[in-house]
């Protein structure tokens, strides 16, 4: 099965060349990049051409730009990674040959946060153990699937928060998450910038208030 990694961009100049030249080894081993730019003012489009496969345009929000993505491959299995997160070391033949196990369809990586809060290892490690409990996985967590199981759920839904929670939900339908114990390492810059309590009593709220039915539109407004 052939991997495509989606990376959905906005305003990322200052890291993307680095990021995507880390992607090269998997590049060289088959994997498709494809890089998807909601509407970025920096020049991160023009800085990643010579670092992917595919930069293409899309409107901006997560899920947009993932599915469009999604849509300009045909490979098998799919990978959507965030620009500012790092996948472990032969992260393509842990997710493949994980799958091909058969016993799941989709999955995601345990996570490590970088950042300056000595509550970051603990918010991680807290992630991770909710994540295997509840076959939820969130977007910081790599999340990866086969195209068959993306398209019978239809893709992301197009909504501007939660998107990572709503997928899950409808997957865990089809087969429980592959939870690769390989972490993934992704900034913690939310979390500096806005102090980790805060954060963290945020991101339970906007959990709880998405369970009760809250729309994501008005938890999107919450959250910037």
């Amino acid at each position: 099965m052939q991997l495509a990694i989606v990376v959905p961009v906005l305003d990322e100049a200052a890291g993307i060349t680095a990021f995507l030249q880390a992607l090269a080894p998997l590049r060289a081993r088959g994997a498709e990049l494809i890089v998807v730019d909601g509407g970025s003012l920096d020049g991160t489009p023009a800085l990643a051409a010579a670092d992917a496969d595919q930069v293409i345009s899309a409107p901006r929000g997560r899920a947009r730009q993932m599915n469009a993505g999604a849509a300009a491959t045909q490979a098998g299995v799919l990978l959507f990674l965030h620009a500012d997160t790092r996948l472990p070391p032969h992260a393509d033949a842990l997710l493949l040959e994980g799958l091909a196990q058969g016993r799941a369809a989709w999955g995601r990586f345990d996570v490590r946060i970088e950042g300056r809060s000595r509550l970051l290892p603990w918010v991680a490690g807290l992630m991770n153990h909710r994540s295997r409990l509840s076959g939820i996985a969130t977007g910081d967590q790599a999340i990866f699937m086969c195209r068959r199981v993306f398209d019978a759920v239809g893709g992301f839904p197009d909504q501007p928060l939660m998107e990572d929670v709503e997928i899950s939900r409808r997957l865990k339908r089809l087969s429980r998450p592959l939870c690769l114990r390989h972490a993934v390492t992704t900034s913690g810059r939310r979390w500096d910038q806005r102090g980790a309590w805060r954060t963290i009593v945020l991101m339970w709220r906007l959990r709880w208030q998405y369970w009760r039915g809250v729309a994501p539109e008005r938890l999107a407004g919450l959250y910037r």
